[in-house]
């Protein structure tokens, strides 16, 4: 099992700036996507970016230009830089890895962030 512990949440004002970060332990072989999803109230989970091992990236359209996401697959981590923050950015945010040793998708337990207008 792996085991995914995010950070980094908070209240900000819009145009304010956050920093998440999600470390993975347990049993990891290795570590293929790593994600950052949000859900906010009544809202659908949804895919706010990905990285690849080699250092591809995909972004949501609403987040380019705003939002990088980084890792560092030595320490099994991934962060994600959110600036210019709006109140629609409001959500929990997830972080989701596959291992491809146990050939599974996880998820972390989220953390809050909330922009203020």
């Amino acid at each position: 099992q792996v085991q995914l512990v995010e950070s980094g949440g908070g209240l900000v004002q819009t145009g304010g700036s956050l920093r998440l970060s999600c470390v993975a332990s347990g049993y990891i072989f290795s570590i293929q996507s790593m994600d950052w999803y949000r859900q906010a109230p009544e809202n659908q989970r949804e895919l706010v970016a990905r990285s690849f091992p080699g250092g591809d990236t995909e972004y949501a359209d609403s987040v380019k230009g705003r939002f990088t996401i980084s890792r560092d697959n030595a320490k099994n981590t991934v962060y994600l830089q959110m600036n210019n923050l709006k109140p629609e950015d409001t959500g929990a945010y997830y972080c989701n890895v596959f291992e491809t040793g146990t050939d599974k998708y996880y998820w972390g337990q989220g953390t809050q962030v909330t922009v203020s207008s």
